[in-house]
């Protein structure tokens, strides 16, 4: 299928308004080589990234993948789904589940305790808003992380039992600690090979 015709199904998918059951999805996704993301009846084509996108995923998850090594956790990259029951299934670009229930399922997660998403221009909204929205019903999520791709700027958001979500934010030198996992990131490994911008 060729560019313009992605265009175009992404657009007919996103102006359905009764859209998908979640039964229809998974099956649309389950041979469909172009990854989508699923919320309430609505089917999203999902974009490509751009290099600094694809080298924070990357680097993200060659930590994590040290980090957890020997451990009953599992870490996934932006091929594998997050799911809350009927409302969403998403592809977030970093996450970790150390829930014995997510062995049951080779395609879909449902207890993730860390969600890490590289921002990009086009989705830098959605994921502060109605994503984390989304992403804060999952009972398990200790830790949603938004990583910016043009400067050294890390924001965490950690779920607090007494204060609800709080946001702790990282920039240029300062290492970034996923106390979800007991994991201290330093700037220069996290933007390895990452161009910033020049402001």
């Amino acid at each position: 299928m060729d560019g313009a015709n992605c265009g175009e199904v992404e657009i007919a998918m996103i102006a359905v308004p009764a859209g998908f059951s979640p039964q229809e999805y998974l099956a649309l996704e389950h041979d469909n080589a172009v990854r989508h993301e699923y919320r309430r009846g609505l089917v999203y084509a999902m974009a490509g990234g751009s290099d600094s996108h694809s080298r924070l995923s990357i680097n993200v998850l060659t930590d994590i993948n040290l980090h957890l090594r020997g451990s009953d956790c599992q870490f996934f990259a932006g091929d594998v789904k997050v799911n809350y029951a009927d409302a969403f299934f998403y592809y977030p670009d970093a996450f970790v589940t150390c829930d014995p229930r997510d062995l049951e399922d080779r395609y879909v997660k449902r207890y993730p305790q860390l969600i890490v998403e590289v921002l990009s221009p086009s989705t830098e909204e959605f994921d502060r808003g109605v994503k984390f929205e989304d992403y804060q019903r999952l009972l398990s999520l200790e830790e949603y992380v938004l990583v910016a791709q043009d400067q050294r700027r890390v924001e965490c958001w950690r779920r607090s039992p007494q204060d609800g979500w709080q946001s702790v934010i990282y920039e240029a030198d300062d290492a970034v600690v996923l106390e979800s996992i007991g994991l201290t990131i330093p700037p220069a490994v996290l933007y390895q090979g990452v161009t910033l911008s020049a402001a």
